[in-house]
């Protein structure tokens, strides 16, 4: 985990994928959904694989989660829809990736393909494959990809006076490909992805800063529980309405909370807010 020696009175985490970057829907639609299809042997209902995906990834409040409990989640509710039953296709128990992440909190490539040669377990050999396959579309496909506008202002308007680190679900290699290829790494102490830790793990970084001077920027729900886990304050940025978010930090979000009147009132607004953008139960689910 990344230890963070204090520089200024303030800390900020910055979630990527969603948050600082518009790269969700690119990534699932054209890199997780389609390796979920090959490595899960999905073609047969592949219409209803790519609606489970993309709701537990992109429109519920599951959105952000890291990649194998979004996996899990996506799977169990192919099991559930009828749909897919009338097809005969069979959505195997996937019982030793589960298991793994159990008693795992790095779960990323590197601590996987350790269980996997410590275990030779054929679920976790299928998840690391599946996971590679998306590393390597990510990165063949997912370029050119700007900031969100206004995140590089508020990041120069930050920067001064706290200390800024990627806080996320993605793995290292990726999160710093994409800062460096748009000029913003030089912004942040550090990129704490994946195999880092979990984004809760990563914010403890808030106990060396006094009370509500860390600020998580996030647009899911794990973001902002990873916050309340470490009393951090936290500001959403709306799926849907980023553009207007990141501008709401930046006109008015930074001065309060470098000013001490973002706790209270003004940040159980946004959170209000925050909650109607996202669903918990899928569309399919009348009831």
């Amino acid at each position: 985990m990344f230890d963070i020696t204090p520089k200024h009175d303030f800390l900020v985490g910055i979630d990527s994928d969603g948050c600082a970057f518009d790269t969700m829907e690119v990534k699932h639609k054209e890199c997780f959904i389609p390796a979920i299809v090959n490595y899960y042997n999905l073609a047969g209902v592949s219409k209803y694989a790519r609606e489970a995906a993309e709701f537990v990834n992109l429109y519920s409040k599951s959105r952000g989660i890291n990649r194998f409990p979004a996996l899990i989640e996506a799977l169990d509710h192919l099991k559930q829809r009828p749909e897919v039953k009338a097809r005969g296709v069979e959505i195997r128990a996937v019982r030793g990736l589960v298991d793994w992440m159990k008693r795992e909190t790095k779960l990323g490539n590197p601590a996987l393909e350790a269980a996997v040669k410590a275990t030779g377990d054929p679920d976790l050999e299928q998840a690391l494959a599946w996971s590679k396959a998306v590393n390597e579309a990510v990165e063949r496909i997912v370029r050119g990809v700007p900031p969100f506008p206004y995140v590089r202002e508020c990041l120069e308007k930050l920067a001064p006076k706290a200390d800024l680190f990627v806080v996320s679900a993605t793995p290292n290699e990726a999160l710093t490909r994409e800062w460096e290829e748009h000029d913003l790494s030089k912004y942040v102490c550090a990129i704490c992805g994946q195999e880092i830790g979990t984004k809760k793990e990563s914010l403890t970084n808030a106990k060396k800063y006094p009370a509500n001077h860390t600020l998580m920027i996030g647009d899911a729900p794990g973001d902002q529980q990873a916050a309340k886990a470490n009393a951090a304050l936290f500001f959403p940025i709306n799926p849907g309405h980023e553009d207007a978010s990141w501008k709401r930090l930046h006109d008015e979000g930074i001065d309060r909370f470098l000013a001490g009147t973002f706790a209270g009132e003004y940040q159980n607004k946004l959170l209000a807010e925050f909650d109607t953008h996202l669903p918990d139960k899928p569309p399919w689910i009348k009831n």
